[in-house]
């Protein structure tokens, strides 16, 4: 017997009743429904994109595509610093934003208006391993600027942080390095 289920989007946009039995009109009512999921998905994703341009923070743009470390951690120079490295125990500024996977900022030293000062060795793992390098990772220059992409066992892991970054979440940053103290 064939069973029926009215479905509306995020949108409250209807669409048609989907018959179980396959049906040539089911299957494009279907089809329409995922296209239509889908461009809502990518659209809330642009939103916020163009929300963080909006609040005039920086988005870095790589010439290509993120390399994956062996730790998870993913990255791509925007521009590759001419200045020192910094390694462990150093404190260093860098500014930076962070984002989650469907584009909101949740925290910006931009905003702010002033770099944070800290230890690279002192923060979540995947900022460690981006910042100071790791066996296939470069450490960065003073003057650079990289994207991070950090799983959640580089970042905040299963629990999340303050409300604002669920758990499991992978974390998107704007790093840049602007100067070892």
């Amino acid at each position: 017997m064939a069973t029926r289920r009215s479905v509306r989007t995020r949108a409250t946009m209807p669409v048609a009743s989907v018959r179980a039995n396959g049906d040539a009109s089911a299957n494009a009512a279907s089809s329409r429904r995922h296209a239509m999921v889908a461009f809502l998905a990518s659209s809330a994703t642009l939103t916020h994109a163009y929300a963080s341009a909006a609040r005039g923070l920086p988005t870095f743009e790589c010439a290509s595509e993120p390399t994956t470390s062996k730790s998870g951690l993913a990255y791509c120079d925007a521009v590759v610093g001419e200045g020192a490295s910094p390694v462990k125990g150093q404190t260093i500024k860098a500014h930076y934003t962070g984002r989650l996977e469907n584009g909101r900022v949740f925290d910006s030293s931009y905003e702010r208006g002033s770099p944070l000062t800290f230890r690279a060795d002192q923060v979540i793992k995947g900022w460690g391993l981006g910042i100071l390098g790791d066996d296939d990772v470069p450490a960065m220059k003073v003057g650079g600027k990289r994207k991070l992409i950090i799983p959640a066992d580089l970042g905040y892991g299963a629990r999340g942080a303050g409300g604002v970054i669920p758990g499991g979440a992978t974390l998107y940053f704007d790093v840049e390095l602007v100067a070892i103290l």
